[in-house]
This record gives structure tokens, C-alpha cells and sequence, in this order.
């Protein structure tokens, strides 16, 4: 029997212009398939990701708002997001699309301290 290992995955890019926000939500969810313990973290832009009313068919783009709220059913439980990201863009985690846990610098470097693999896009 294989060990689970702690995945974190951090999402630092906003969720249209480029495809990696959608490239690392797809390994995230592609990974919570083979029953690892996956961590989704939201730094920077990647905050919104998070936001509702997101709408990709108007520049002939998936909406990956509507990817976030099947997280759960993953197991990706509460993704985490920087306190800071949000502070600095006005928004509160109340205001995201799904619930997220909020974390300051020192969270985020034990939680990176702690992962077995971390995936930074």
C-alpha cells in the first residue's frame, strides 16, 4: 500500500489570459483522483479565481468559476487563499465564490514547509 502524499498546489495567476490557472486546477483535480491529501492555494491574482460572476464565453473562454464549486466533490474541501492577496485587492473571503480559508505569510510557509510535492503556477 503507497503512502499519501501532501500535494499543495498554488494558483498565482488570474483565471483568463494565459491557460495556467486552468492548467493547475486540472492537476489538482486530475491528482485528488489517485487519493492524495491536495491543498489548493490561491496567491496573488489567482485570488480571482475565486470571484463570482465570472463569465469566459465572452472572450471564448471556459468559466473556471463554475470548476471551483466542484471542489469539494475532489476533496478538495477549503481551498486556501492569502490574506494579504485579499487585502490588497479590497475583497474579503466572504466574497468568493466557495469558502476559503484565509492565511498570512507565516501559514503559508509552514504549509509549504509541510507539503511532500508543491506545484507553482
Amino acid at each position: 500500500m503507497s503512502k499519501r502524499r501532501k500535494l499543495l498546489f498554488i494558483s498565482r495567476s488570474p483565471p483568463y489570459g494565459a491557460d495556467r490557472a486552468r492548467s493547475l486546477l486540472d492537476m489538482a483535480l486530475a491528482a485528488s483522483v489517485y487519493e492524495q491529501d491536495i491543498e489548493l492555494l490561491f496567491l496573488g491574482d489567482g485570488v480571482y479565481q475565486l470571484l463570482p460572476g465570472q463569465d469566459g464565453d465572452r472572450i471564448n473562454a471556459k468559466t473556471i468559476g463554475n470548476a471551483m464549486e466542484a471542489l469539494e466533490l475532489y476533496g478538495i474541501e477549503k481551498p486556501l487563499v492569502e490574506a494579504a492577496a485579499l487585502e490588497e485587492r479590497n475583497l474579503r473571503a466572504k466574497d468568493l465564490v466557495i469558502p476559503a480559508k484565509a492565511l498570512n505569510a507565516d501559514d503559508i510557509r509552514d504549509l509549504i514547509g509541510q507539503s511532500d510535492v508543491v506545484f507553482n503556477l
